[in-house]
């Protein structure tokens, strides 16, 4: 009896223990293909835009700008810079050097050396980002400099939230330090992201130009089929006050 007992018992534990083993790990978080990543897309809520609604104060009403005042290339570093994206138009993006001062200064150097200037945006997902600023190409490229993360998760305090129209810097995985030159442009608000990865500016003019190039048809990896340009970045100077109707 007590054999009998014994075997039974031996039989329940030998039956636990594979099924302990069968069992599959679910895996936390989903890693993207390529090499510097802003995140993985989720579900968003589609907030309302308009390109005189920054984040900071601005007395510039974006909305009302036409060609009478116009945005000047300057020859100098000034805190706006203008994107100029083959067949799709000109957004420019005001720089916020008082929130990552770094990430600006970076940024910067990169655009007074032309260092963007016939780059793609190679990382286009709708309702998410629009991601360029690799010389590859492929995700997996940057400049020679890398920058400290700006922003909370590495001790950095970095109160820009990623606001549809924000410009943030990607970076390689898990190292919060790797920034180069790419950088993404929010689609839509993802303030999941916030503390996670450098915002240091915003949309205030062409937001239709990222709306536009977020909509083209990409391919399995993300990148458009045909490559949207970035024919340059400059600096711009802005108006000193908006048109009067």
């Amino acid at each position: 009896m007590k054999k009998t007992i014994s075997l039974i018992l031996v039989a329940i534990m030998l039956i636990l223990t594979l099924t302990a083993c069968n069992t599959e790990d679910v895996p936390v978080e989903t890693t993207s293909s390529n090499g510097s990543t802003a995140a993985t897309e989720a579900p968003t809520e589609k907030p309302t835009w308009a390109p005189h609604d920054a984040p900071a104060a601005d007395d510039i009403d974006f909305s009302k700008l036409d060609t009478l005042y116009g945005i000047n290339e300057s020859a100098t570093e000034t805190d706006y810079v203008k994107i100029t994206v083959k067949d799709f138009g000109e957004i420019v993006i005001r720089l916020y050097p008082d929130v990552a001062p770094l990430t600006v200064k970076n940024f910067k150097k990169l655009v007074s050396e032309k260092f963007y200037d016939g780059l793609i945006f190679h990382r286009v997902i709708k309702n998410f980002v629009i991601q360029g600023g690799d010389p590859l190409g492929t995700g997996y490229g940057g400049s020679a400099q890398t920058v400290r993360g700006e922003f909370s998760e590495n001790g950095f305090e970095n109160n820009l939230s990623h606001r549809q129209g924000v410009i943030a810097m990607a970076r390689g995985g898990s190292n919060m330090d790797s920034a180069s030159s790419q950088f993404y442009i929010c689609h839509k608000s993802r303030t999941d992201l916030d503390g996670k990865y450098a915002t240091f500016g915003y949309t205030v003019y062409g937001f239709e130009v990222v709306d536009a190039i977020a909509r083209v048809a990409t391919n399995t990896s993300d990148k458009p089929k045909t490559d949207v340009v970035i024919e340059s970045i400059r600096f711009v100077t802005v108006p000193e006050k908006t048109v009067t109707e």
